[in-house]
């Protein structure tokens, strides 16, 4: 298998637009005014979601996407616009003042999510005519169109995106939704996954069944093939004028599906637009599924990730892990566009305030890095006595931990060279201090573009307190 150069593709991909915000806090009361819990919202984050994922997995395979839907004339659009800007992808907005953007509001709090509140009025009644202009005017510069279908309305018309794509050779691939494929005849390529291609064949007992359905479908819909994607069973490509190809999941660790067929996706796209073959296209998107269910939340590949894969390699599992590989792990996070956090301490006794310390911490970003104190460390700053637990207990109990990506231990008063090592995108410190210049490595991250920031403790939790509580009896 070949890793293509993705830098001289270029994918266009039309869809649902859509604006994700999440507001994180502590729920620690019930609200008098009705059986509710109270959130005291501490911090916030948006992201790009519905088509616009499948544009960022492009993005962070290196490769130049274009992005094409409807937003309103509101506050969300301008904030999807900013951070269309920042993950490099060229947005094409056909705003319109009579919808709101599509907009999802997560409350989570301790990494619950406790309510959703969706804004949307849907664009299935807009004139589809001079958003179908603005994509036939990006045809000519693309090498594969990609419509991402959240039966948001964006694709009502998706006929006429598919015939203005096929007029002038350029591949189509479709993520489906909904029970009527008819609708998209004539794309090149459909992508549902096990449950939506059975909602529309009928279920499959075997392989068997899903090739002869499949085939029948593709006949039907005058297609050149279909993938269907079955999660652990792997996927199965099947086209009419060669034998089915059925690969096996690579996945052995798997952590999260979230976005995994926007990954699939994204890297056929892209290896397709590079020039590789169907098959070879599929099998490269297969390895980037196996990779990115590894990972908590959404996420995308790196190409150095792939390159990994391809190689029969795989980064390091979660867990305890030395600087220098922590190291390596990081370079193809952070091309892939992941934020990167860090805190530090000794976690001696680690309690309910060191729990919902560390939440908050991973809240801030996509991963997350605890710096360890080692034991004689420890004694420097705590005394005789200190730690009560060794090194090696302090970090698999914090690598136990599911907001924890990686635990590394520091032998030094401070971390200041383990923090300047990584350069962090955000350098997180407890509530008792008040200054950031007060906090080691402070100077590295703000002069690597980085943030400090410092959250609150829980009240009523403390590692010196609890010791002398079991020591006093």
């Amino acid at each position: 298998m070949i890793l293509p150069d993705f830098s001289l593709v270029r994918v266009l991909v039309v869809g649902d637009l859509m604006l994700d915000r999440y507001w994180f806090g502590g729920a620690s009361r019930i609200s008098p005014e009705a059986p509710v819990p109270v959130v005291r919202v501490e911090n916030s984050e948006e992201r790009i979601g519905g088509a616009g994922n499948v544009a960022l997995n492009l993005a962070a395979l290196g490769g130049t996407v274009d992005l094409l839907g409807y937003a309103g004339e509101d506050e969300a659009a301008d904030a999807l616009e900013r951070l269309l800007a920042a993950a490099g992808i060229r947005g094409h907005m056909e705003r319109c003042p009579t919808v709101a953007t599509v907009t999802k509001l997560r409350v989570v709090s301790r990494q619950q999510q406790l309510i959703r509140l969706d804004f949307e009025d849907g664009f299935g009644h807009l004139d589809p005519a001079p958003l179908v202009t603005r994509f036939r005017a990006l045809l000519d510069e693309t090498g594969v169109v990609v419509l991402s279908d959240y039966a948001k309305g964006t694709l009502a018309s998706v006929q006429e995106f598919i015939a203005a794509a096929r007029e002038v050779g350029k591949p189509v691939l479709v993520d489906p939704k909904g029970r009527d494929f008819e609708r998209y005849r004539s794309a090149t390529l459909l992508t549902p996954n096990l449950s939506e291609f059975e909602a529309v064949v009928g279920a499959c007992s075997d392989e068997a069944e899903i090739e002869r359905k499949g085939l029948e479908l593709i006949a039907r819909l005058n297609l050149e093939a279909l993938l269907v994607t079955r999660g652990e069973h792997g996927m199965s490509l099947l086209r009419p004028a060669a034998g089915a190809l059925h690969l096996q999941a690579h996945g052995k660790e798997v952590y999260d599906v979230t976005g995994a067929g926007d990954t699939v996706i994204s890297v056929l796209a892209a290896a397709l637009a590079a020039g590789r073959p169907l098959a070879d296209a599929v099998a490269l998107a297969n390895l980037a599924a196996g990779i990115v269910v590894g990972k908590l939340g959404t996420a995308s590949v790196s190409p150095e990730e792939l390159a990994l894969a391809i190689r029969g390699q795989r980064a390091p599992r979660r867990g305890a892990i030395t600087l220098v590989d922590l190291l390596a792990v990081l370079e193809p996070l952070r091309s892939a566009g992941e934020r990167i956090v860090v805190t530090n301490g000794c976690f001696d006794l680690l309690h309910p305030g060191h729990v919902h310390y560390l939440e908050q911490a991973r809240a801030l970003g996509d991963r997350l890095i605890v710096l360890v104190n080692g034991d004689g460390s420890v004694r420097r700053l705590k005394g005789t006595g200190r730690p009560v637990n060794p090194l090696a207990h302090r970090m698999a109990m914090l690598a136990a931990l599911e907001s924890v990506d990686w635990v590394v231990a520091f032998d030094g008063d401070t971390p200041r060279d383990e923090i300047c090592a990584i350069r962090p995108d955000v350098l997180v410190k407890g509530g008792d201090y008040r200054d950031i210049d007060a906090i080691a490595g402070h100077d590295c991250v703000l002069a690597a573009g980085g943030e400090v920031r410092i959250l609150g403790f829980v009240d009523g939790h403390s590692t010196t307190r609890l010791i002398e509580t079991i020591r006093n009896g």
